[in-house]
Parts: C-alpha cells; structure tokens; sequence
C-alpha cells in the first residue's frame, strides 16, 4: 500500500484556485478603475467612506485573501497526517474532510463575495461602474440595503464553519488513530 496526500492535494490545488479567483477580482478591480479614472477614484471613494457599507468590501477582500492562506496551510495540516505520520483518512473521515473541502472552498469564497458585493453596492460605487450614477457627487451610501446582506452572509459563514469543524474532527480522529508500517 503506497501513501499518497490525497487530501494535501485537494486543498493545494483549491488554494491554488482561490488564488486564482482573487487574482482575477483584482485584475478587475484595477481594470475598473483604469476605466473609470476620469468619473472617479474608486479606490480612494471606499478609502474614504470606510465607515459606512464600503467596510464590507474591505473586509469581505482581505478575508478571502485569508481564507486562500487558511486553505494552503490546512493541506500542510494534511500533508502531515498522509505522508509524515503516513496516516489514512477513510470512511467516515474521509466524509467530513470532503465537508471540510467543500465548507472552506463554498462557504467562505461566498461569504466574503457575498461582503464585497455588498460593499460595493452600499457603497453606492456599483450604480457609478454600471453607468445608473455619473458621478461621486449623486453618489449616497444606502446603509439600509446591508441588511438583506445579512441572512447570506451568516448561511455562508455557517456552512464554512461546519466545514472548519468537520475538518478538524477528521483531523484530530485520523491524527489519534493508530500508524500503520507503510513502505513509500
């Protein structure tokens, strides 16, 4: 029987993916702003209005710049169990690792779009992008539109939650498990 990290892997290359998309969020970021330069600053106008609903876009951005860390270093975590403590994870374990895949990948990549998205409409900076405002002037954080953000938010942390949780109890079973002598 040859070990291989079957789970390390899964989380490498769904970190590599979020990666991917984050990269490609700010991609777009920057190409908005290069086009839209001329009507407005949209990096300076979310700077400014950090205390309003533009927090959310900030925050939803460096969270899921977090969430692509937290997804690299669990397939350390996983590296650890399959190839240095050569350690199997299967049946029931294996379920909540694929728990885990799915809670961190889904779960968190939405809840923080699901915050940027937010930010930027009640920040009002996504009437001006989408041509419904012309200029920073007609522009007017909507604070009462963060709330319907709330219930997708919460179900998306949710379901990350459950991910981390089911992660970690097939982590902690799996790593008090008994080794087997495996040759590599």
């Amino acid at each position: 029987m040859s070990i291989n990290g079957v789970w390390s892997n899964r989380f490498i290359i769904s970190a590599i993916i979020q990666g991917a998309i984050i990269t490609g969020l700010t991609i777009s970021i920057v190409s908005i702003q290069l086009l839209f330069s001329s009507k407005i600053n949209v990096i300076q106008f979310l700077s400014l209005s950090f205390e309003g609903p533009a927090k959310w876009f900030f925050l939803g951005y460096i969270f899921y710049m977090i969430l692509v860390v937290a997804i690299a270093v669990t397939a350390t975590f996983y590296h650890h169990l399959e190839i240095d403590m050569r350690k199997s994870i299967r049946g029931i374990k294996s379920v909540l690792a694929w728990i885990h895949l799915i809670g961190m990948n889904v779960g968190g990549a939405a809840t923080t779009l699901t915050m940027i998205f937010a930010g930027l409409i009640g920040s009002g900076i996504l009437s001006v992008i989408t041509g419904g405002t012309s200029s920073v002037s007609q522009l007017q954080p909507n604070v009462g539109i963060m709330v319907q953000f709330i219930p997708p938010i919460s179900a998306f942390a949710g379901l990350l939650s459950v991910g981390v949780i089911s992660g970690g109890i097939a982590y902690i079973t799996t790593y008090l498990q008994k080794s087997y002598n495996v040759k590599l």
